[in-house]
């Protein structure tokens, strides 16, 4: 099956290729537009991706970590409006420490009454460490694999392997958690049939959900240089990756809005289901910029709601505050 769809997305247009994963999306997920909640809670990393804002060696960056107050308090005002999933995302910062993260993760439970999921976004870690932080309570995990390709991923990546990441991917699917991967899309050194072997990665993976965004280069890393590929691309791979797994939830990612006015919608058009509004403290987002032109910085809180309503109503799209099965 998957060989079909590669074959025709070879050949086929942008147009007839987005339409096709639009009229999919709908059949499997109806006119929802599913929100997660995201609150960044720590721009610390131990990592030092040659793409990454954030990146260890960046000495631009004002570094934070969120109190437990302000983290409470984000999910308290996103879970008053409606929110019932919480994405709680740092770099790889062991400073923050799983202890903290283990009792934040049962507050959010026991606030909640157990009517929210917690989906965490914290790297690579051992497969124990995963374990726990399941037995705490978290539903959920992201972890974007970023490129199909080894050598291109130990080299961006700061020597780090595709086949560690790909071990942690699976570590997560056998301790249970519902488990979100996805990739970049225009990272200097891809070629079109690395593009591929991506989306053929996520079919092969079978995640719950597949994350698919740009690549823009970041003023401060050692890729400031590289082009910045069309949106075209990355809406190409969306609808590719819908057409491979159509249960699966795709995300509008902010990178896609962040590179054109319009990108969410657009990506929404080609086969995205899912929009995750950033509910950090305002005056902490610019601080977590992985990329620059990042839109939704000047927000308050869950402000932004509204104005995505507003948004994907003439895509004749509603949002959903379902908790969800899936990512």
């Amino acid at each position: 099956m998957e060989k079909s769809i590669v074959e025709w997305y070879r050949s086929a247009g942008t147009r007839a290729l987005t339409l096709r994963a639009r009229d999919l999306c709908a059949a499997y997920h109806g006119r929802d537009i599913l929100l997660r909640g995201l609150i960044e809670f720590s721009n610390f990393c131990t990592r030092n991706c040659l793409y990454c804002g954030i990146r260890r060696n960046n000495q631009h960056v004002h570094r934070y970590r969120l109190s437990d107050y302000q983290i409470k308090a984000a999910v308290r005002r996103g879970f008053k409006r409606g929110l019932r999933t919480f994405v709680l995302q740092s770099g790889e910062d062991p400073g923050f420490g799983d202890e903290r993260l283990k009792a934040l993760i049962g507050w959010i439970k026991s606030y909640t009454r157990g009517r929210a999921a917690v989906t965490l976004s914290v790297g690579t870690l051992s497969k124990q460490r995963y374990a726990e932080l399941f037995k705490a309570g978290a539903d959920r995990y992201l972890i974007r694999f970023e490129t199909s390709d080894p050598q291109l991923h130990q080299y961006l990546r700061d020597g780090s392997t595709l086949e560690r990441r790909l071990a942690a991917i699976r570590d997560l699917q056998e301790i249970g958690y519902m488990t979100g991967t996805g990739y970049m899309v225009g990272l200097p050194g891809e070629t079109e049939e690395t593009r591929i072997e991506n989306a053929l990665l996520c079919y092969r993976l079978q995640a719950d959900m597949l994350g698919i965004g740009p690549f823009i280069p970041h003023l401060h890393t050692p890729l400031r240089d590289a082009p910045c590929e069309p949106l075209e691309l990355t809406l190409r791979a969306t609808a590719l990756v819908r057409l491979l797994l159509p249960k699966s939830h795709i995300p509008a990612t902010t990178a896609t809005g962040s590179l054109e006015p319009e990108g969410r919608e657009q990506a929404i058009m080609a086969g995205a289901n899912v929009l995750m509004p950033n509910i950090t403290p305002s005056n902490r987002k610019k601080d977590y910029l992985l990329y620059p032109g990042k839109i939704c910085l000047e927000e308050r809180g869950v402000q932004g709601i509204g104005e995505l309503a507003s948004r994907i109503m003439p895509l004749e799209r509603t949002l959903s505050f379902d908790i969800g099965g899936a990512l």
